[in-house]
């Protein structure tokens, strides 16, 4: 769908069609910072974008409250927050896109489905009480956890919306006379001495959403957020309808003084024994089907941290309302779309009648107080901060394990000092190829050292999304900004010949050919060891051409997919590379993508549900035309894939669920929960699968029994600019190889992941 255009003299009259690579296919809603759009990543990753109003990106001071919520949002992404993925705040119209995390808010649920009953609600806190602990622990304070920033994701609610960051040696302070936040839920601490605010006003705002969902109002309520505001600092809580076992934690997190609220662990100790009756698997990890019982999604919000609009019903705990949902309510419940900053009943306090009698009058909030409403700057002070950085350019080994040194020795590098993007790498022609935006590296896989560095125009014309590829005999490159692809020498990084591609939409190496894809559907065939083209042509029964290949196979594959639901069918062509032909050609039941190919078998994941869920495994023989189907028993969101000899690795790229399914055994082997909320595509070898996570982080999995066998430090580094497509590892001789998101890359004994 294109982006959706404004109308009339405003701000938002002209929308753009792209944020940095991401085209905004259409508008999820709009609050009092931006517009949220939905956009979807080259590999197929579901993003909401939020673009910054126009009237904000003049402003130098919003600018730089903006990088610090990209980098304090950075900085808790994991399971219990939707992961940032890409953000440029030095544009035009700064921008951020996170994984688009479906569910509806718990604004939303409450106002359509009433107070939520106790095993919800206990279901409910212990889940932020989990989520702030990780928040908390990453060295950041909320400061705006309300209803409308909470996601009823199907694996447990999600805090989102980290709004304006304000880190503690930040030179941007909260001004004279105006506080930060939304009054019903902020603490007593927010309004008396804002800039001493930390992580117990998280807490007192938990309590007053754990109220907000079971009875449909605040703890303290009025008409007046100034009334609301002398409620919070001098009168007690209404805790009516809180159920009884769990008023005295509710009453505890409203305590009035910081230092009398418990702490998030601490919280998380007392409602495991609030009452026998509690449902111990609040606090275990379980596989969860999105049609059960439990936090079933539904379209709602988008995880940028606005609005988005609902277009499903709300089926959270297995209702179905049965009513079409309202837009959502991001900033403000009476939103209306994009454009449309309006604030509501939830941010500002208005709409619903004190309880309890008359409210004393505020008379210690001025009239000249601005309460910023709506979560326009939802402060987020950060508490400490990131580890050390590895040195620049040169290699330097890393300890291993305490009781043994590895086999392999580990090394880190950075392939040039002063980037921090992510190099992208991967394995050819002897070497370590790496790329970052302007730059290509070869590094000597044995001990990191740079060998040759190549720079491709100015910074940032190389794009960081894909790894130079050894094809040809040559280092293949492909240039964002000029739209060229380039072949170096591997042994000097010289170029050996360059190619004008702007008039191709798509392109993918495999073999010994570039193939570069039109508009019109015509490929073009390029010999990658001159740059000369081989053929051109159509491929038959395939409008569309996007091709996919795998190690060690010989085709490059193409996947239409038409019709849905139960009458969706794909056709699968397999291509010879180097001439065109067309060697095989499958029409196969159901939405299928493909994940790998081992002796000329495909493996395909099959996508079903309202978002791109799988739900099975499929092998397809083209020798035999036979198809063998493993259904998963708990379906993954936006899964990818790895085939290992018979068994196919899936990681959900929502979630971090990781599942083993044996096709000659026709089972699923093991699924076990990783705790990355979006992981890097994985790969594997015959003892571990590996990936990365966007807290900068490569960790192995065994691959026989499921189990995290060990993991590095985070390596987030320090730029507001972070990685569209998050580094795979690669598997040489045993050495695990990966960029990390500070600009480093690193060199690992693969057998030994515990010694990371």
């Amino acid at each position: 769908m294109a982006p959706q255009r404004g109308t009339g003299s405003g701000a938002e009259a002209e929308l753009p069609a792209y944020s940095g690579q991401y085209r905004l296919e259409s508008c999820l809603g709009s609050g009092g910072m931006g517009v949220v759009h939905l956009a979807t990543s080259t590999s197929g990753l579901r993003l909401a974008v939020k673009v910054v109003h126009g009237e904000f990106a003049k402003d130098p001071e919003f600018r730089g409250r903006f990088r610090q919520e990209v980098a304090a949002a950075r900085q808790v992404s994991g399971a219990f927050t939707a992961p940032v993925v890409d953000a440029d705040t030095d544009s035009a119209r700064p921008w951020m896109a996170t994984l688009f995390i479906p569910g509806p808010t718990l604004a939303e649920h409450v106002k359509r489905n009433g107070p939520m009953p106790p095993g919800q609600l206990r279901r409910l806190m212990a889940g932020l009480a989990e989520a702030l602990r990780d928040i908390h622990r990453a060295g950041v304070v909320h400061r705006d956890l309300k209803p409308s920033n909470v996601l009823l994701a199907e694996d447990g609610p999600k805090v989102i919306d980290f709004g304006i960051s304000r880190p503690k040696d930040s030179e941007l302070r909260t001004e004279t006379g105006k506080l930060i936040g939304t009054p019903p839920f902020m603490a007593p601490e927010q309004f008396r001495r804002p800039r001493e605010v930390g992580p117990a006003a998280d807490i007192f705002a938990l309590g007053s959403v754990t109220v907000h969902a079971a009875t449909g109002r605040g703890p303290f309520d009025s008409d007046s957020p100034y009334v609301v505001a002398y409620q919070v600092v001098h009168d007690e809580p209404d805790l009516t309808d809180v159920p009884e076992n769990l008023a005295p934690l509710v009453r505890a997190c409203l305590a009035k003084e910081p230092e009398d609220r418990p702490t998030a662990d601490e919280l998380m100790g007392e409602l495991r024994s609030v009452a026998a009756s509690y449902d111990t698997q609040t606090f275990v990890t379980t596989q969860r089907e999105r049609e059960g019982a439990g936090w079933a999604s539904a379209p709602g919000r988008a995880a940028g941290g606005d609005t988005r609009r609902n277009t499903g019903r709300d089926t959270w705990a297995g209702k179905d309302t049965g009513a079409d949902p309202a837009p959502g309510t991001g900033t403000g419940a009476g939103n209306r779309g994009c454009g449309d900053g309006s604030d509501g009943r939830d941010e500002s306090g208005r709409g619903g009648r004190a309880r309890g009698g008359p409210r004393k009058r505020a008379v210690l909030v001025a009239a000249s107080l601005v309460l910023v409403a709506g979560g326009g700057f939802a402060s987020v002070r950060a508490l400490g901060s990131d580890g050390g950085q590895a040195g620049g350019g040169t290699a330097t080994p890393r300890a291993g394990g305490a009781a043994s040194a590895p086999a392999l020795e580990a090394w880190a590098t950075r392939p040039a000092a002063k980037k921090k993007n992510a190099p992208q790498c991967s394995y050819g022609a002897g070497k370590l190829l790496c790329s970052q935006p302007g730059l290509v590296s070869a590094l000597d896989p044995a001990d990191g050292s740079v060998l040759w560095r190549h720079t491709v125009g100015r910074a940032g014309a190389l794009g960081a999304g894909d790894p130079p590829v050894e094809s040809g005999g040559l280092v293949q490159v492909l240039t964002d900004e000029s739209r060229r692809a380039q072949a170096l020498d591997p042994d000097t990084g010289e170029v050996r010949w360059e190619r004008d591609i702007s008039a191709y939409g798509a392109q993918h190496y495999v073999g010994g050919t570039l193939l570069l894809t039109a508009a019109d559907g015509t490929v073009t065939g390029v010999d990658t060891a001159t740059g000369d083209t081989t053929w051109s042509g159509r491929i038959p029964g395939q409008p569309e051409a996007y091709f996919t290949s795998f190690d060690g196979d010989r085709s490059a594959y193409v996947a239409s997919v038409t019709g849905e639901g139960a009458g969706a069918r794909t056709r699968i062509t397999a291509v010879d590379p180097e001439t065109g032909d067309v060697r095989w050609d499958a029409r196969l039941e159901g939405h299928l993508e493909p994940v790998g190919a081992r002796d000329g078998v495909l493996f395909l994941a099959a996508i079903g549900g309202v978002y791109p869920d799988t739900v099975a495994v499929v092998r397809y023989d083209p020798g035999t035309k036979k198809t063998v189907r493993v259904a998963l028993p708990v379906r993954l969101e936006q899964a990818r894939g790895v085939v290992r000899g018979d068994v196919v690795y899936l990681l959900s790229g929502s979630g971090g669920s990781l599942a083993a399914v044996d096709m000659a055994a026709r089972k699923q082997l093991w699924r076990t929960e990783t705790g990355v909320a979006r992981g890097s595509a994985p790969v594997a070898d015959d003892r571990h699968v590996y990936f990365t996570s966007s807290d900068g982080r490569l960790l192995a999995v065994d691959a026989r029994k499921g189990r995290i066998s060990g993991d590095t430090a985070s390596r987030l580094g320090n730029s507001d600019r972070v990685t569209a497509a998050l580094p795979e590892p690669v598997i040489i001789d045993g050495r695990v190889c990966v960029g990390a998101l500070d600009g480093t890359v690193l060199g690992l004994d693969g057998s030994d992941p515990a010694s990371w």
